[in-house]
């Protein structure tokens, strides 16, 4: 089971629950657009943030490692540049004015080493003005750990089946990692129609660490917000941590 995978189910459900982006999150991420800019949104999902920006007339590029969040973001949006591959195998030949990662995906990489490496790639990716800007968990969305697998999440389908998501937390204070395996069960009435597993974790971040390994890969410029309108973080208080970084 890969970690933190889409599959089927789990992009079902994401769809019904994530039918677009937040307002205010959208407008940050439009915030350092320009039309003239070469765009990259990796991890871009099913494009509840890829497709607005394209029908605004931007030039994105999108890339993701789920087969089934692409396909669903084609639907939406065909014809769109998307590419399944994974970041750190991810190459162009001519470099992005602006990269953004939203929805705290990064913090999806909880091998820290691993993490720095998809850093080291985007930087190569960035055009010398360019703009990198992106989210982490913190310490702060923490989960309280669970001894049993519980009901998270319950929706109907267009179909009128039963999609069911049943997961469990434990947090790691040495690693920082937040495990929380889950179950995505389909249900027609009493009959179980189809399940997946989804081993999901993510890395909580301090305040300050994710500057450092900005700065130890090469990033100059770096500023961190606490808020989409803004505000200059000054603790890992905040459940989100919002980054813009330049060269």
């Amino acid at each position: 089971m890969l970690h933190n995978y889409y599959g089927s189910l789990c992009t079902m459900m994401y769809e019904i629950l994530h039918k677009q982006a937040p307002r205010d999150e959208l407008d940050f991420y439009l915030s350092y657009a320009d039309k003239n800019h070469r765009i990259l949104e990796p991890l871009c999902g099913s494009g509840r943030f890829f497709v607005p920006f394209a029908e605004k007339g931007f030039n994105i590029c999108g890339i993701d490692s789920s087969g089934e969040m692409l396909r669903e973001l084609q639907r939406k949006l065909p014809g769109a540049q998307v590419e399944q591959n994974d970041i750190l195998n991810f190459s162009a030949e001519e470099k992005f004015d602006y990269i953004f990662i939203t929805s705290g995906s990064v913090s999806l990489f909880t091998d820290i080493e691993q993490c720095k490496s998809v850093l080291r790639v985007i930087k190569g990716l960035l055009a010398a003005e360019g703009k990198f800007v992106f989210a982490v968990d913190t310490v702060a969305d923490r989960c309280a750990d669970d001894a049993e697998y519980r009901t998270a999440v319950s929706v109907k389908t267009a179909e009128g089946f039963d999609l069911i998501l049943k997961n469990k937390n434990r947090y790691d204070d040495r690693t920082q990692t937040q495990f929380s395996p889950g179950v995505y069960e389909l249900y027609d009435g009493g009959k179980l129609l189809q399940s997946e597993e989804m081993d999901f974790r993510t890395h909580l971040y301090k305040f300050g660490e994710m500057e450092s390994y900005l700065r130890e890969i090469g990033f100059s410029s770096v500023k961190a917000y606490s808020s989409f309108s803004k505000e200059i973080a000054v603790n890992d208080k905040c459940e989100m941590l919002l980054y813009e970084c330049g060269l």
